[in-house]
């Protein structure tokens, strides 16, 4: 998890680095597309840093001894979901009833 944490902070340098490289001015069209590619730059660092804070909550599991039990229904999470998304909180199932959950509150 330390090695994806790292690619992923190099990952959001790059994009900051990307967004100051854009230029100002030009017509209408320039802009039009500098500020698209900005949008752009800006939702993936957001998901990077959103990647990043599961990243340092589960280090923080980890530390304290609650590494890989859900959340919802306080299971052991399975080993090929631990495997396919190392800093998840939630079994399969759990990530249902989750789902489930915002849903039913999403209509009210």
């Amino acid at each position: 998890m330390l090695t994806i944490k790292s690619d992923l902070l190099n990952r959001v340098k790059e994009a900051r680095g990307k967004l100051d490289q854009f230029e100002r001015g030009g017509d209408e069209a320039d802009q039009t597309m500098r500020l698209l590619a900005e949008q752009e730059m800006l939702n993936l660092t957001d998901r990077l840093r959103s990647q990043l804070l599961e990243i340092e909550s589960s280090l923080g599991r980890i530390e304290s001894g609650n590494f890989g039990f859900c959340e919802e229904t306080e299971e052991i999470i399975e080993t090929e979901r631990l495997r396919a998304i190392p800093w998840t909180r939630l079994s399969i199932e759990g990530a249902e009833i989750r789902e489930s959950l915002n849903k039913r509150y999403a209509r009210s």
